[in-house]
């Protein structure tokens, strides 16, 4: 057999499993056929039944091999629930969010979140006889961010298309505008919508995200309106909301196009209320129309939740809402998807209720320290530079101009203390320092990743947006399961492994200039023992030095031999 050759695994198997012989396992209660003599089906549905606790042992063993979600340092979406939350999920498991005649308490809970975030947002309010702050705003929860991304572009468009039917003109060259920084949820709005997306170029001087100067020039009289980001996904960096309203309102002045604004605030959503409360980006600013956020984020529900909400109910086109009766009463729809989960719409009202504005400003007050504190410690190992900013101070005059918004009430330090900082979401984008590139060129970031995943971390790799896509870069997504012992921890790896990459960087450089001396055997245990060291995370270099220090009289060179029980 050549070495190289593709084998498949599954029908090699599956032959020499037909091949070897079986004792009648078919009536016995506690061991059956997948344990040992029949591959558990994949293709097609098994004619009899099974045992559910036997299949529930076989799904757990491979469930098993998935990554611990604690340790995804890749994602936003939250990883941890507490127990009550976990009870009111089972509780609630089957009941039916686009189901408003069978469930209506389901559904004013919907509508309390929807109240609520439109307050958190400081939509247009007032105040009833019981001093309530009644809102005109509309909004509905959707299957996460994507969804309600769609649902804020197709008002966008059809709210535009009106516009220039009304004025007897065309509508068949939509465009919207977007950063190259955006998540691909908005991407797939204009290829869906047939929308052109005119993408607007990032750089390092405009932070990483959308170069403002770049906007005027790419809009016209088919501009739809511009999606801005709160919290990019590859840095976490917020685009600058109120400058680009002032831009646009110029703008409108010298040519009459009013182009609105939709925030994505999938995840800065949440996070900037109650981290950065003077930040100007939401509802409070006129030409802001929608927002849209992740309860299963930084909202800190279970996965499969997200909210879209328009300030005033006439900005949702009533071609976007539908009527419905064969439910049991009449309802109106203006979802993409319509059967789903309501359990985590309950969870994210739990949450509003027991975390309070102060509990969610503790958490994240958490994060940001957490995130600031793993982006120091890189920079000052002098491996790495960070490409992230929320560690970077702002003085008395970069505190005023970023933070404009005039607070309503007297705030503690753990509302204000990160205002001290450049906004953004705990998130630490960073790359190898240019010591470290200039220094050992021929060391691939790529694989400083894939060594912290041996310590079961996912921390990702990729590349930039275009216009920055030669650089490649590492993000840590700081959320509330990072608790500072954790960490530490992580600090540690980091540093081992970037120490790790150095010293098999000067192995091979070493090995290259003297293997003309050795023999091949000793070149055949150099190089095993580089790939060893490299595959084991650095553990077996560990073990080796140990091993030496300790001077114990065992193992391959030695008398005797201790194998572990």
């Amino acid at each position: 057999m050549v070495l190289s050759k593709h084998i498949n695994s599954l029908e090699l198997e599956s032959t020499i499993l037909k091949n070897l012989p079986k004792a009648r396992l078919d009536n016995l209660e506690y061991i059956d056929q997948y344990d040992s003599q029949r591959l558990i089906p994949r293709f097609e549905i098994p004619f009899k039944s099974s045992d559910g606790s036997l299949i529930h042992k076989y799904l757990n063993q491979e469930l098993t091999l998935d990554g611990n979600p604690t340790l995804n340092l890749a994602s936003f979406v939250n990883t941890w629930v507490d127990p009550t939350q976990i009870e009111i999920a089972v509780e609630n498991l089957t009941k039916n969010l686009a189901d408003n005649d069978e469930y209506p308490s389901l559904i004013d809970i919907q509508a309390r979140c929807i109240t609520m975030l439109s307050n958190l947002w400081h939509a247009p309010s007032r105040k009833d006889e019981a001093g309530n702050k009644i809102v005109d705003s509309i909004g509905t929860a959707t299957t996460g961010s994507s969804e309600a991304i769609m649902l804020a572009g197709l008002a966008l468009k059809k709210r535009w298309q009106e516009k220039r039917l009304a004025e007897g003109k065309d509508i068949s060259k939509p465009n919207i505008l977007m950063a190259t920084c955006a998540q691909v949820a908005l991407e797939k709005f204009a290829v869906y919508f047939d929308v052109e997306n005119r993408l607007i170029p990032i750089s390092p001087e405009s932070g990483h995200v959308i170069d403002t100067s770049k906007i005027r020039e790419n809009i016209d009289e088919n501009t739809i309106g511009i999606f801005v980001i709160l919290g990019s996904t590859f840095t976490g960096a917020f685009e600058p909301v109120e400058e680009i309203a002032q831009l646009l309102d110029e703008h409108e002045k010298e040519t009459g196009l009013d182009i609105r604004i939709h925030v994505d605030g999938a995840s800065g959503g949440f996070v900037a209320p109650f981290a950065f409360p003077n930040l100007k980006w939401d509802f409070s600013i006129d030409r802001v129309d929608s927002i849209n956020t992740s309860g299963h984020k930084f909202g800190m529900t279970s996965v499969g939740l997200g909210w879209v909400i328009w300030k005033h109910a006439d900005l949702l086109p009533k071609q976007l809402k539908f009527n419905l009766d064969y439910l049991g009463g009449v309802e109106e729809t203006f979802g993409l998807n319509f059967s789903r989960p309501g359990f985590p719409v309950i969870m994210q009202y739990y949450n509003f209720l027991t975390l309070g504005k102060e509990g969610y400003a503790a958490v994240f007050d958490g994060c940001m320290s957490n995130a600031r504190l793993l982006s120091d410690y890189l920079s000052e190992s002098k491996y790495f530079e960070v490409v992230s900013n929320i560690h970077k101070r702002l003085d008395e005059a970069g505190q005023k101009k970023a933070y404009t918004k005039e607070s309503h009430h007297q705030l503690s330090d753990i509302w204000t203390i990160n205002q001290q900082f450049e906004p953004g979401l705990p998130v630490v984008a960073f790359r190898f320092s240019k010591e470290f590139r200039d220094k050992y060129p021929e060391v691939p970031q790529e694989l400083f990743s894939t060594l912290l995943r041996k310590h079961g971390y996912i921390v990702p790799n990729y590349h930039l947006p275009p216009t920055e896509n030669d650089v490649e870069i590492l993000r840590v997504v700081v959320r509330n399961s990072m608790s500072l012992s954790l960490m530490s921890k992580l600090v540690s790896d980091c540093t081992k492994s970037a120490e790790l990459l150095v010293k098999a960087a000067e192995f091979v450089r070493n090995y290259d200039h003297t293997k003309a001396d050795k023999t091949l055997e000793q070149r055949t245990e150099s190089i095993h023992e580089l790939l060893l060291t490299i595959a084991s995370g650095g553990t077996a270099q560990v073990k080796k030095e140990q091993h030496e220090k300790t001077g114990h009289e065992s193992g391959k060179h030695k008398t005797s031999y201790r194998g572990t029980c």
